[in-house]
């Protein structure tokens, strides 16, 4: 995938940048940084891209990104616009792997850590009760004296280590060339897609935008991305339908037209091939895990 390279400066009193964005201040491209990124979502909900991954995300989710790893998350425009205490809200923190020297790391004490940060290469997804605890840990950094601050951080990614209560998100094939730079055609294709996913769009139009022919575009798309653009606008759309399904009270047919798709049958087709799973099946299971949790 191509992205755009953004560096994170700590100040000088602090090894290691952490910092509180809000509303309007959670947008970003799709991105990269050398740093490891730990990022935890507190009030918001949308669709994230991460690697070759597309998919839903919601309050409360906790993510960790090794070097270099692209990235964004498109958010539900209420979350952008609100004034009261429900505007969105993130907590981010980035830190190089060499923050405490290859020494430490290579301690024994902390082999758990450094297997954890070689599995964020490709991105993880924190789940169960360890995404509450370093969901509280990561909170309460942002107040903490300095010297306090990093040991937070080492107890978050022990956390994390010794839980293992963690998926991978992008797939194994999954490569990132970071000095192959194509920014604006990419960006071009995810915001026309993210803006019109639920109208019919054509392999023609979106060719259009980046000025290629339709099999040119098509070549192009698939070497970048590893997926065909149809692929893509299905994981886009099916993404959006598993956010409904969770978070509104609409019968399945309504998801299913609000998310570009006429024909029903064939919505319930790609759901079950994306998630494995029938559109009710999956509320279902979202209810029972939002449950136990």
């Amino acid at each position: 995938m191509k992205a755009i390279l953004k560096k994170a400066t700590p100040t000088p009193d602090h090894s290691f940048n952490i910092h509180k964005d809000v509303g309007e201040a959670m947008l970003s491209s799709w991105h990269y940084h050398p740093e490891i990124e730990l990022l935890l979502i507190k009030r918001s909900s949308g669709t994230c891209l991460i690697g070759d991954h597309v998919g839903p995300f919601k309050n409360g989710d906790t993510f960790l990104f090794g070097s270099n790893l692209p990235h964004t998350f498109r958010h539900e425009r209420k979350y952008m616009q609100r004034t009261d205490e429900r505007i969105g809200e993130s907590v981010v923190v980035l830190f190089q792997q060499e923050l405490w020297g290859n020494h430490l790391l290579s301690l024994p004490e902390l082999k758990n850590i450094t297997r954890l940060l070689e599995h964020a290469k490709l991105g993880l997804r924190i789940h169960g009760e360890t995404r509450k605890k370093v969901a509280r840990v990561i909170d309460d950094m942002l107040n903490e004296a300095p010297g306090k601050r990093i040991v937070h951080l080492l107890t978050v990614l022990e956390l994390i280590a010794s839980a293992q209560e963690y998926s991978t998100i992008s797939s194994n094939g999954f490569n990132h060339e970071a000095n192959n730079i194509d920014k604006s055609r990419i960006n071009k294709i995810f915001e026309y897609t993210f803006n019109n996913f639920q109208n019919k769009i054509t392999i023609e139009e979106v060719a259009d935008l980046i000025a290629m022919g339709k099999h040119s575009f098509c070549r192009y798309f698939k070497s970048k991305t590893k997926k065909t653009y149809f692929d893509f606008l299905i994981e886009v759309r099916i993404g959006h339908a598993c956010r409904l399904l969770a978070e509104q009270d609409l019968n399945v047919a309504e998801i299913g037209y609000a998310c570009g798709y006429n024909n029903i049958s064939h919505f319930y087709h790609q759901f079950k091939a994306v998630t494995n799973k029938h559109p009710l099946e999956y509320r279902a299971n979202y209810i029972h895990i939002e449950h136990v949790a």
